[in-house]
């Protein structure tokens, strides 16, 4: 285990401890996917009630941990995130911006990874999760991505009409072994996909995959660090050779 996962999970420790002697909620920064399943590897005894993962929206992979509910602490109150929403001052003139661009432009303010959310690319806009304590810096500081000059506003979330694009793909497979579709979506070779399994960069709903091997359900999202991430649908039907003809949608 290296240094900054001790430190992540003492800091888990102690967010729950805190809840618990000060009878509120908690909340940690944005954790990425490995870190999450630290999390689950870290305190698996905590009752699924007693904390929750959310991101902002439905599809957000970057999430914030939150100790305690509404049963333990018989009051509710919403998660402190924010959207921000970007435009370009000129649409005619706008650069074709990336989630990389973006992130640099932020990181470059000095803001910290962890204060930082999903950041969403649609058309001409892009939408930035972030913790709300942030916000008001980055609407005063950040007026230029690369060459473009952006405005900021607040959105209470990203709106519907700005969730990911999914391409439909029809594929056939041997099995539902989640080796085989990673494979296939992202064009890799078995060995390629063993190796990311070994490197622990697969996961599926959130949760690290520790064997290859294991059989996809229909509806469950498998996320591949550095590659993307696609939600498998149903299994059409089964070809003549006795392969297996699947739907997936993957995320663009």
């Amino acid at each position: 285990m290296t240094p900054e996962e001790t430190i992540l999970k003492k800091r888990f420790a102690d967010l729950k401890r805190q809840s618990e002697l000060n009878n509120r909620y908690t909340y940690s920064g944005f954790l990425n996917l490995a870190e999450q399943e630290l999390f689950y590897q870290t305190m698996p005894q905590i009752p699924v009630q007693q904390f929750r993962l959310w991101g902002g929206f439905t599809d957000a992979e970057r999430k914030v941990l939150r100790f305690g509910s509404p049963e333990t602490l018989w009051y509710d109150e919403d998660f402190p995130l924010t959207c921000i929403v970007m435009k370009p001052v000129s649409v005619k003139f706008a650069e074709k911006l990336s989630h990389r661009d973006v992130l640099g432009a932020l990181m470059n303010l000095g803001i910290e990874r962890s204060l930082l959310g999903d950041i969403v690319i649609k058309e001409s806009c892009c939408y930035v999760m972030c913790l709300t304590r942030i916000a008001d810096f980055i609407m005063r500081e950040l007026s230029r991505i690369k060459h473009t000059d952006v405005t900021c506003s607040l959105s209470e979330t990203i709106p519907e009409d700005a969730a990911p694009d999914l391409l439909k793909l029809s594929l056939i497979v041997t099995s539902l072994r989640a080796d085989g579709l990673v494979s296939k979506v992202f064009h890799l070779s078995r060995n390629e996909s063993d190796l990311m399994f070994s490197r622990k960069m697969i996961f599926v709903n959130g949760r690290e995959v520790p064997k290859s091997s294991a059989n996809l359900k229909p509806g469950d999202v498998v996320s591949v660090r550095g590659y993307g991430k696609f939600r498998f649908s149903d299994v059409s039907h089964e070809t003549k050779k006795g392969n297996l003809s699947v739907t997936v949608y993957k995320y663009i």
